[in-house]
């Protein structure tokens, strides 16, 4: 019996070490994400008017690498657009040249989806390296104005048009008129737990 109580109490004991180390973990991920994304550059924009569930605002001219995905819908395209750019930005390109990661994550949502990540705006296209993928391209998106509204939590497809809807009805509540290209925006990595931040937006007309 006695020896049956320390067997116990030992696993016992070893399981809790065990959650404390997972818990540690956890918390020190979390706290490297939010430092993390106070040293990244975020696609810069003014709000020019504030509604109750949505803006409206101003984007300048900005280059992107982009790569446009035969697949269609957030969960098809999300992992494998991520896999392709971030491939390129952290070296896999003609140089092995590493380029800063910038926020937010954009998908285009069409027919088919176009993923971009914004380029640093220290670098021009001409000092970009080559792509190894001959799919991956560098686009100037134009200088626009959007109307976003934004959401919490894990993206997934209901939730991009659910917010997509709720935009559209808000925008034709005010009578302002809108183009048909919306893009999703995420601000987080997928390991980050805590204010997570995602958005939808559409240029206006």
């Amino acid at each position: 019996m006695f020896l049956y109580t320390m067997v116990k109490n030992l696993k016992m004991t070893i399981l809790l070490m065990i959650l404390g180390v997972i818990i540690i973990g956890f918390i020190a991920v979390q706290l490297f994400a939010l430092s993390s994304q106070r040293n990244i550059e975020v696609y810069p924009y003014v709000v020019s008017k504030k509604f109750a569930n949505f803006e409206i605002r101003s984007y300048q001219a900005t280059l992107f690498t982009s790569v446009k995905l035969s697949t269609k819908g957030y969960k098809n395209s999300s992992s494998k657009g991520f896999s392709i750019l971030g491939g390129y930005i952290f070296g896999n390109n003609e140089k092995n040249e590493k380029i800063a990661m910038t926020s937010p994550v954009a998908m285009k949502l069409a027919d088919s989806v176009t993923m971009m990540f914004m380029v640093p705006h220290k670098l021009k296209k001409e000092m970009l390296p080559k792509p190894n993928q001959s799919n991956i391209e560098f686009k100037e998106e134009p200088a626009k104005t959007v109307a976003a509204i934004n959401f919490e939590g894990w993206a997934n497809d209901e939730k991009i048009e659910k917010f997509k809807q709720k935009l559209k009805s808000s925008l034709d509540a005010k009578d302002i008129s809108y183009s048909n290209q919306f893009y999703f925006l995420g601000y987080n990595a997928p390991y980050e737990v805590f204010n997570r931040k995602n958005e939808i937006i559409v240029e206006l007309q």
